[in-house]
């Protein structure tokens, strides 16, 4: 009886392949070196074969793992995007009082660590400038990240809201992280936490009434803007939020 344990043989369980374990650094390696392509030459002009010489492999298996160019960039965003995607799964568990707090700081806080920041930036950067990019990060960011912040939101144009509150937050990020605008490019991140999150809070579970009431569509009626802005009285969804990013322990998963 032949003791073959080849393609056909089985696999020993907890005990992974050689192979397995090399496919994961070929794997890492191609997307370092995209990320970094990407950034330096834009998605336009990044190539396959740039990127395989830069990950120091054959550009078939860039091919093998993943297929065209448009698969690695959604690959690397996705794996930028993987910290953040990790967090917010932890949102359903959060009382909704802290939403706004705890979304502003999950976010920010993928950004302030330098090893999440950069190959955001770098991404980033080749979405705003490519349409074909954009549409990748798009839909990833909708696919991975809305839902996520969505599930936690128990109001009537739940999808609108979400979009609403990491309109502000990436506005936010593009502003700082990546243009580098004084003085937000400096500013304390709880002191942005502090700032953002009541607005962020206001976007996800503020009142239904405002979005139907005169006052919010008249303009004028709550600033020039006519966007109905939260109140600071009982109710308005964001009490303690102030001092939540200044207590002990406040942030201390996300700074």
């Amino acid at each position: 009886m032949s003791d073959r344990t080849g393609a056909e043989g089985p696999r020993r369980r907890g005990r992974p392949r050689a192979e397995d374990s090399v496919g994961a650094d070929r794997r890492s390696a191609i997307l370092r070196s995209a990320r970094t392509e990407f950034a330096d030459r834009g998605y336009d002009k990044a190539s396959v074969r740039a990127i395989a010489r830069g990950a120091e492999v054959d550009p078939a298996l860039v091919h093998h793992y993943f297929g065209t160019k448009e698969r690695v960039f959604e690959a690397a965003v996705e794996t930028a995007l993987a910290p953040l995607r990790q967090r917010l799964g932890r949102l359903r568990a959060v009382p909704p009082e802290e939403l706004g707090e705890q979304v502003t700081g999950f976010f920010l806080g993928v950004w302030e660590n330098p090893d999440t920041r950069e190959p955001l930036i770098a991404l980033v950067r080749s979405a705003v400038n490519n349409d074909t990019a954009a549409r990748i990060f798009r839909g990833v960011v909708s696919r991975l990240l809305l839902p996520r912040i969505a599930g936690a939101v128990d109001r009537a144009e739940r999808e609108l809201r979400v979009e609403l509150a990491v309109a502000q937050l990436v506005g936010t990020a593009l502003l700082r992280y990546v243009i580098r605008i004084e003085p937000l490019a400096d500013a304390d991140p709880r002191e942005l936490v502090r700032r953002l999150a009541p607005v962020v809070q206001h976007h996800l579970l503020g009142p239904e009434e405002d979005a139907a009431s005169p006052a919010a569509r008249t303009p004028g009626a709550s600033g020039a803007s006519g966007t109905s802005v939260p109140d600071d009285g009982p109710g308005a969804g964001t009490s303690g939020l102030s001092d939540a990013a200044d207590s002990p322990g406040a942030g201390t998963d996300r700074f």
